[in-house]
């Protein structure tokens, strides 16, 4: 799309574009404009009108991430992801098809408290599901409950490695999994211990689970930190 049919798109939704208006300029009023649209609209606020965010522009159906992949039916639990045996069919190679999303709240690196993350790499087809995810976080802790739960403490995503203690690869190996606090949330602690396993995180949970995430935690009681696009 040229920048004057970007801003009238946005203008026609209600977004202000700036005391210029429909100047054909790309400015700082439309970068503003355009990153409040994506935020509303639960896309990755990066401020570019790449695929997704002009298809949401134009009322067009969004370009399937990764379409060159093979697809399963959706889990039980509401998510199109496939069993753990199956991610290399269904996600390709370890470490392939990664793509970044722009974080709606700061986090903090939980090896390095005093490094703040905005973005993180992930697999695209997991992208706009863990987009969506990071928004409700967002909308249903506030800073202060977000850093009480240990919500804002990133304990790491891609990371091609093999399992703990086992021959295939871990679910982080393609950029489908997600560590939260991982200090107060041991590989081995269950829920009497792990600061996740407690009733004010569930609504965290429900908010991974309606994307068809699963919690190991909830699953099978250990690595409360850890959040999967993959079904046990």
């Amino acid at each position: 799309m040229k920048t004057a049919e970007i801003q009238a798109a946005l203008k026609a939704l209600g977004y202000d574009i700036g005391k210029f208006g429909v100047d054909g300029k790309a400015g700082p009023a439309t970068e503003h404009a355009i990153k409040a649209f994506q935020a509303d609209s639960g896309l990755a606020v990066d401020g570019r009108v790449g695929p997704l965010t002009k298809a949401a522009l134009t009322g067009q159906k969004a370009p399937v991430r990764g379409a060159d992949l093979p697809t399963f039916p959706p889990s039980k639990v509401g998510g199109p992801w496939p069993l753990q045996r199956d991610c290399m069919t269904f996600f390709g190679g370890v470490g392939l098809h990664q793509t970044s999303l722009v974080l709606p709240f700061a986090m903090r690196l939980a090896w390095d408290k005093g490094v703040t993350v905005r973005k993180i790499t992930l697999h695209e087809k997991v992208h706009d599901s863990a987009a969506r995810a990071f928004a409700n976080i967002a909308s249903a802790y506030d800073e202060a409950a977000r850093k009480k739960l240990g919500l804002d403490l990133f304990g790491g995503c891609l990371n091609v490695r093999k399992m703990r203690g086992g021959s295939s690869y871990s679910m982080h190996s393609w950029g489908i999994a997600i560590d939260f606090d991982p200090e107060r949330n041991q590989l081995a602690w269950g829920r009497d211990k792990a600061r996740l396993a407690q009733p004010d995180a569930v609504e965290f949970w429900k908010i991974w689970e309606a994307e068809g995430w699963v919690s190991l935690g909830r699953a099978k009681n250990m690595d409360w930190m850890h959040v999967q696009a993959a079904r046990v």
